[in-house]
């Protein structure tokens, strides 16, 4: 739910202040790091220091599942739009189960695939995928979102394989910490259709810092965090589902907060997306009701 938030303080800093999506990247994932590492050097120094066998995990989450993946979404989104970008982000489900069964020997049972298959038709009506002006398609888009979606399935690929390693938060804060070191060249070597970072509103409009501070504390610190905490109980394909709610709370705050209409395949698709999610959740309550009993 806080990342399905992240759209109302992109759109703050990008068309009310005029912040560049490569400069609103670098600082959420500095920033954020930065004021994680304050908390935890008052309160738990021991999260700052890392196990050296986690190092090259940490650097490897940083640089796809952080770095890799703000650069390949933005870019999908200028290459098509935001429908198609996000339709094509949404097929991450898929590449995170398919690798947890080959990797993790997750099972790959019928409710789980018919769960992703559904959550993908969810996430597709809620783009708007029916409607052929919302979609475009072009090969290098749908290449690029293709890969956008496989950066943010390693999101949870890493984070799985480091939940049972390292707290919640060594890994968030890490994570963060490579990824805007990855994303520090970019504000020097310009990328083809994305505009040169910008930072002249932090210092002219205080309320671009409200925007910031919200975008760190919520959408990324928290979520990362409670992401990281739940995967330490929750399967990596089970959790990659359950996060497709995320478009829903997005469409949700974009009705309430800028008054964006839902038509009534998008909410077709919301109770897809928030079925596909609650079978496995409950499958889930089941098993643990067996096993007490």
């Amino acid at each position: 739910m806080l990342w399905g938030t992240i759209g109302i303080f992109f759109s703050v800093l990008h068309f009310t202040f005029g912040m560049s999506a490569i400069a609103i990247g670098i600082l959420r994932a500095g920033l954020a790091a930065l004021i994680l590492a304050s908390v935890l050097a008052i309160w738990k120094r021991e999260r700052l220091r890392p196990s050296r066998a986690l190092l090259v995990p940490y650097m490897l989450f940083g640089l796809s599942g952080i770095a890799a993946f703000y650069v390949l979404n933005t870019q999908a989104v200028i290459l098509t739009n935001v429908a198609t970008a996000s339709v094509l982000l949404y097929t991450a489900p898929a590449f995170v189960t398919l690798v947890a069964w080959r990797l993790w020997n997750e099972p790959l049972t019928p409710r789980k695939i018919g769960a992703v298959i559904i959550a993908f038709i969810g996430c597709a009506l809620v783009a708007r995928v029916y409607d052929s002006h919302a979609l475009q398609l072009s090969v290098g888009g749908v290449l690029v979102g293709a890969a956008a979606g496989l950066t943010y399935g390693m999101f949870t690929l890493f984070s799985k394989y480091l939940a049972a390693r390292a707290s919640p938060w060594t890994t968030v804060f890490y994570s963060l910490l490579f990824g805007t070191l990855f994303l520090l060249p970019l504000q020097f070597i310009p990328l083809p259709g994305i505009d040169a970072p910008n930072y002249s509103a932090l210092f002219s409009q205080p309320g671009a810092w409200i925007a910031l501070l919200g975008l760190c504390l919520g959408p990324t610190l928290g979520s990362y965090a409670l992401y990281n905490a739940g995967l330490r109980t929750v399967s990596a394909s089970v959790a990659s589902v359950i996060a497709t709610i995320e478009p829903v709370v997005a469409g949700i705050a974009g009705y309430f907060v800028f008054g964006q209409t839902l038509e009534a395949l998008q909410i077709i698709g919301a109770v897809l997306i928030v079925g596909a999610a609650l079978s496995l959740t409950l499958q889930r309550a089941s098993v643990a009701q067996q096993i007490a009993a």
